[in-house]
Formats: structure tokens, C-alpha cells, sequence
């Protein structure tokens, strides 16, 4: 005779913020519910940004309870947050799958920063930069990529009693990796049933996928995009960012001269300039002459050392004989100095170094 185990099947949760509104309005029209509730919701989650079923409050107490056995809210926490004499603050974020990524509140002259994070690691390995040295874990969902940026605005107003106004996907990863998730983030975050922020107001950075760039052109974006290029030579670029053997600096352009066609949106072209690699003044004629297929700016921006790389940054006359070349060319020029290098939150600096362990309740 054979004896049947008694086995509990535990049913599990959706993640409410990766579902439409319309999936949603029909799994409240299954549960018996009306579905202009679903709306109530989703405004809750998106607009209010809120992390709790049992915040809702013109929500009756039964649905909260539905909700609460049927969907769960994978919101991101702070695990960390350190804060520099600077006034800049790095967080470590960790996920709902204990994994952590790192964002940064960036507090400058008439403006308040956001800089938010696109993956979980990198898979580019540029060589100047900490993340690269980091395995590739995963994408961010775009719920994740929101979350950063509403617990950073909060730390604004918190600390400084100033509102978040700009927002730079220059964080860890590669944005345009992650393409969808990384522009359905956008939307939530510009859309009016969202946090309603102006589009030109953020800017996704990329290290130079040139496919992606004409997509970007495609869909005819309305934020800023930044080039990471720091050398406009083939040859140099290929050693420090192998990306560029798959996407050289000619098709580099040609992408960004479709975007362009597309998008009437100049571009940013980032530079850091190393000693002794890309510090001279036929670095800076190539640079000019790269500026030279568009409407652009360029960003000069300060090197910060990390511990796997041996660069350092070139001496300020050798950057500022640079930078008086393009200017002299008729290029939109702008010395970036680097905020919170003392707790390693600078660009290029970012990787994990704190444990999952130390999550804060």
C-alpha cells in the first residue's frame, strides 16, 4: 500500500512592478476587484513611490491583504552610505536577490546629481575604470534603476533641503546593455504618471555600442547621451576600452551622425586625460577633428586612480594646454573636477567593497 506525502504548494508572488497596467487591471478583474483600483495602484507605485501594500491608504484594508498575498513590491534598500567632505554621498544599494550595486548623490553649484547604476557589474573591462574589473551579474530592472533615484532624491531634500535635477546613468554597467529596461526606467521616470522629471534633464553615458547608438536614434530620444571616449585613435582606444575593436571610432561616428539626424540632440564626448598616453597636443588635434562630425561638447574630466590600473592623471598645465587647443578650435570645452574621491565615489570608482551581510533594517 502506498503512502501519499501531504505536499503545501506555496504560490508564488508576482512582482507587481514588472507587470503593465493592463495586466494588472486584469488580474484585479480575476480577484473580483473593480479595475480602476488597478490605477489607484499603480499610482501608488509609480507616482508616490511607494514601497508598501499597507501605505495605500485609499486603499480598503481587504485589497491590501490581496495584494499582499498575491504580489510583492522587490523594492531597493540602502545598505550603506558613506559621505564625503565634499558634501557627496555613495550609497551601496542591495537588491531583493541580495546582490549590490552602488549610486551617488552629487551636490555641485545649481545643481543636485543623481548617478545611477545600469547592471549589477560590467562586461566591458575598460581598464581605467573599478567596475570594469567586476563581473557582469546581471541587468537592472527598471523598477531597480527607479528606486535608486527615488532614495537618492530623497536624500537630497533629507541632507541638503535641495531637489533632485538631474539624473547621469553613468553608475555601474553599461547602459545601453541594458537597453529596455534601461529606457522603460526613463519613461517611468519623466512619464506624468511617474516622477514627471524633465527628460533633458538626464543623460545616459555609454562606452560606445554603435548598433545601440542608432537605435537610441531610432526611437528619437529626448535625453542627453555622453560618448566615454577618452582617445580618438583607434589604437590608444583599443588599450584601454576594448569595446572599440568591435565599435571602432568610425563607426563610432557614422552611429552618432545618424543619432544626430535623428535626434537634433548634440553630444557629449567624455575625456580623461592620462600622463603620459593621451595627454598631447596631436591627442587633443585627433579629439578636434573627431568633434568635428557633429554638434557636440566635450567634458575633460579628472582621473581618479584605482588600485588594478596604473594611470594617473596628467599635471594641470599639460590638461589645461589641452583643453586651450579645442577651445581654440571653436569646441565647447569643460573641465570636470571629480567629487568624493575621498570615499572612492568619483567616476571611474565605483565597485563593491562592503558585504550583503551589513544590509541595514
Amino acid at each position: 500500500m502506498s503512502t501519499f506525502a501531504k505536499v503545501n504548494i506555496v504560490k508564488e508572488k508576482i512582482d507587481i512592478r514588472n507587470i503593465s497596467l493592463q495586466t494588472l487591471q486584469e488580474r484585479f478583474t480575476q480577484m473580483g476587484e473593480k479595475s480602476f483600483r488597478a490605477k489607484q495602484v499603480y499610482e501608488w507605485l509609480w507616482k508616490k513611490s511607494c514601497f508598501s501594500f499597507d501605505e495605500m491608504s485609499n486603499i480598503s484594508k481587504e485589497l491590501r491583504t490581496k495584494l499582499d498575498d498575491n504580489f510583492v513590491i522587490n523594492n531597493v534598500k540602502i545598505n550603506n552610505s558613506q559621505f564625503s567632505a565634499d558634501k557627496t554621498i555613495k550609497n551601496s544599494f542591495i537588491l531583493h536577490d541580495a546582490h549590490l550595486i552602488e549610486g551617488v548623490l552629487i551636490p555641485t553649484p545649481g545643481r543636485m546629481t543623481a548617478c545611477v547604476s545600469s547592471q549589477v557589474g560590467c562586461s566591458l573591462t575598460c581598464k581605467f575604470c573599478a567596475t570594469g574589473y567586476m563581473e557582469r551579474k546581471r541587468n537592472l530592472n527598471p523598477d531597480e534603476i527607479y528606486d535608486q533615484v527615488v532614495l537618492i532624491s530623497k536624500q537630497a531634500q533629507e541632507n541638503y533641503g535641495i531637489p533632485l535635477s538631474n539624473i547621469v546613468y553613468m553608475g555601474m554597467g553599461e547602459p545601453l546593455l541594458n537597453y529596455k529596461n534601461v529606457m522603460d526606467s526613463i519613461e517611468k521616470i519623466t512619464s506624468e504618471d511617474g516622477l514627471n522629471m524633465a527628460a533633458k534633464r538626464i543623460t545616459v553615458s555609454t562606452a560606445g555600442i554603435a548598433k545601440m547608438i542608432k537605435k537610441l536614434g531610432d526611437d528619437e530620444v529626448k535625453f542627453n547621451l555622453a560618448l566615454s571616449l577618452h582617445a580618438a585613435n583607434d589604437e590608444k582606444r583599443n588599450t584601454i576600452m576594448p569595446i572599440n575593436e568591435q565599435n571602432s571610432l568610425k563607426a563610432l561616428a557614422e552611429a552618432l551622425k545618424y543619432y544626430y539626424a535623428k535626434t537634433k540632440n548634440p553630444v557629449t564626448y567624455e575625456y580623461i586625460v592620462f600622463d603620459g598616453f593621451n595627454d598631447t597636443i596631436q591627442d587633443a588635434i585627433e579629439l578636434a577633428k573627431f568633434c568635428k562630425h557633429l554638434p557636440c561638447k566635450v567634458n575633460i574630466i579628472e582621473y581618479n586612480p584605482i588600485a588594478f590600473a596604473n594611470f594617473i592623471n596628467a599635471g594641470e598645465d599639460k590638461i589645461e594646454k589641452f583643453a586651450d587647443y579645442l577651445k581654440s578650435q571653436g569646441i565647447n570645452t569643460n573641465l570636470r573636477r571629480s567629487r568624493g574621491k575621498d570615499i572612492d565615489a568619483a567616476c571611474g570608482q565605483l565597485a563593491i567593497k562592503d558585504k550583503a551581510a551589513a544590509v541595514q533594517e
